[in-house]
């Protein structure tokens, strides 16, 4: 376990976040959006300890890309050694692709 790892997101991650919280407003609920956001932010940030706590994306089938279910979103997420990228933030229900 490395006390080293960074974490960064993903300019798509960083959309998809933004989507969450538009979203959200538009159907006249914004603190669920916030609320979501912010629970992300959490488990993304628990990543730093825990690296490979998300499982193999199962589309994959790549030990680097990995995933947290925080229902009803996929974090999806690289791998390295010593850094952690947030690639995308998508609803569970959707098959991921990658750019």
């Amino acid at each position: 376990m490395s006390n080293h790892i960074t974490i960064a997101l993903a300019e798509s991650a960083v959309q998809d976040l933004e989507a969450i919280r538009e979203y959200s407003q538009e159907q006249g609920v914004p603190e669920v959006g916030d609320r979501f956001v912010k629970e992300i932010i959490s488990s993304v940030e628990e990543l730093v300890i825990h690296p490979d706590r998300g499982r193999m994306v199962p589309e994959f089938n790549s030990p680097q890309l990995r995933e947290l279910i925080h229902p009803p979103f996929r974090i999806v997420y690289r791998r390295y050694i010593e850094k952690i990228s947030i690639v995308r933030v998508w609803r569970s229900e959707r098959l991921l692709q990658l750019p």
